[in-house]
């Protein structure tokens, strides 16, 4: 490479002194292009990636640019040449999680380029950098540039920390993965404007901005060209769609279940004041959205939510789940709960408890609250101790199980509709049904990525059901 951008220069510089320098140097960019190609071809990556869906979503489509570049994944037992790690900073825990596997990479692959990218480079860059082993740390605008980045280092073999500063952040990067032949997980949108208390999101994503609707529309037909049948509508605050494109959520979803070949979306997560009774109402009556919500609550103490600077009240969370419910009986709605945080008193946690208890959820995504530097919920001075968030946490579990397996249980005995999965070796094949309870039946080739019915015969442990094909 060295020798031809010395080739390169001397026919800049000889071609300055003559009557052909544009021609000599449209060759040389010729040269400089074949030279970068020669770097990267037959190189190979191996990702690893932590956190939330959209980020997964996100290592897909970095996994595809490098492809397209001639940096392909990496076979299993395979030394890759590349290693991508994408974290996540949601928690303490994350960070350190980040770490481990920044040091475990480099132990395990201690000739390969290691570039680190997501939310816990975007907050702490430098730190990582300083890492053994780390060559390249990208911050969220920059993932999209990952091919350019990479090729960089090839050719200069000099470390590389390249991150947008949170505030200057402006850039949507779009990205969809395919989990499996069935289903997809299209980005929609990044970044958070609420600034809840106890969150790093907004410092690790930037504002709020989505693509267009035209864009989107267009991803989704490719998925449908592809043969996909779900789409899982993702993002960081869904329902804050179009605040930089002046569109918004409920036209987006119109669009969205007019494309033929597509024949389920889930919405991933949306708030509760961003869902609209005009978003349940189209979602009851569509062709396409399946009965199937996840609503972020966090805690059911209004006091509480004041602390955390959340944007409803418990009394609205109620009614969105009733609308839900009444539109649509067989709705599954997942729901976020947090325990532990400044200010829960336990008084405050017995009357979260309480209320999630007399609501009709399905499901409780339970996690301890974590101190973030930096967020304002380090000003609240009630800290709750670390054993006792393991208790309240594993009592929302234990709620949480409960009312699953009581919403699961309804339906034994009936038929449900079923995207299936393909089967891996002589395993049951899986899928869910339109409102999301896991199903597993007998393999049947044939029917991979295709809806059947089945009849749900038996629940496990696990909330898996043992169902037969009708």
């Amino acid at each position: 490479m060295a020798i031809i951008i010395c080739v390169i220069r001397e026919i800049c510089a000889r071609s300055a002194r003559g009557k052909k320098f544009a021609f000599a140097f449209a060759f040389a960019l010729k040269c400089r292009t074949f030279a970068l190609q020669m770097e990267v071809k037959n190189k190979t990556v191996y990702f690893e990636t932590l956190g939330c869906k959209l980020n997964f979503s996100e290592t897909a489509t970095m996994g595809q640019l490098l492809a397209e570049a001639g940096i392909a994944t990496a076979e299993e037992g395979q030394t890759p040449d590349v290693c991508v790690l994408n974290t996540c900073s949601v928690t303490e825990l994350a960070d350190k999680k980040g770490r481990q596997h920044i040091r475990s990479l480099a132990k395990r692959f201690p000739n390969a380029l290691i570039v680190v990218t997501g939310c816990y480079a975007q907050l702490k860059s430098a730190e990582i950098a300083q890492i053994p082993g780390v060559d390249i740390v990208l911050g969220q605008e920059q993932k999209g540039d990952i091919v350019k980045y990479v090729t960089q280092w090839l050719t200069s073999n000099e470390a590389i920390e390249e991150v947008t500063p949170t505030r200057d952040i402006r850039r949507f990067v779009p990205s969809c993965e395919c989990g499996d032949r069935t289903r997809y997980w299209l980005k929609v949108q990044d970044g958070c404007d609420y600034y809840c208390s106890y969150c790093t999101i907004p410092m690790a994503r930037g504002r709020s901005r989505s693509a267009t609707i035209e864009s989107l529309v267009a991803q989704a037909r490719e998925v449908a060209d592809k043969g996909g049948k779900e789409i899982v509508i993702t993002g960081v605050n869904i329902g804050d769609f179009g605040k930089n494109t002046g569109e918004k959520f409920i036209d987006l979803i119109k669009a969205f279940d007019a494309i033929e070949g597509i024949e389920r979306y889930r919405i991933s997560s949306i708030e509760p004041d961003l869902l609209t009774d005009e978003i349940i109402e189209f979602c009851a009556q569509s062709r396409a959205f399946m009965p199937h919500f996840h609503i972020p609550l966090q805690c059911g103490n209004d006091e509480v939510l004041k602390l955390m600077r959340r944007h409803y009240d418990r009394a609205l969370f109620a009614e969105k789940v009733r609308r839900c419910q009444e539109l649509m009986p067989d709705c599954f709605i997942g729901v976020d709960v947090m325990v532990g945080s400044r200010g829960e008193t336990p008084e405050y946690f017995e009357d979260s408890y309480n209320f999630l208890d007399s609501l009709s959820l399905q499901h409780l995504h339970v996690f301890p609250y974590s101190e973030r530097p930096g967020t304002m919920a380090l000003r609240i001075p009630y800290v709750v101790k670390q054993q006792e968030k393991q208790t309240r946490t594993q009592r929302m579990i234990e709620l949480s199980d409960r009312k699953q397996r009581e919403f699961i249980e309804r339906y034994l005995g009936t038929e449900r509709p079923v995207l299936f999965e393909a089967p891996h070796g002589n395993a049951p094949m899986h899928g869910f049904t339109d409102n999301y309870i896991r199903v597993n039946v007998e393999p049947r080739l044939d029917l991979v990525n295709t809806v059947g019915r089945v009849r749900l015969d038996k629940v496990n442990d696990d909330f898996t059901v043992d169902a037969t094909i009708v």
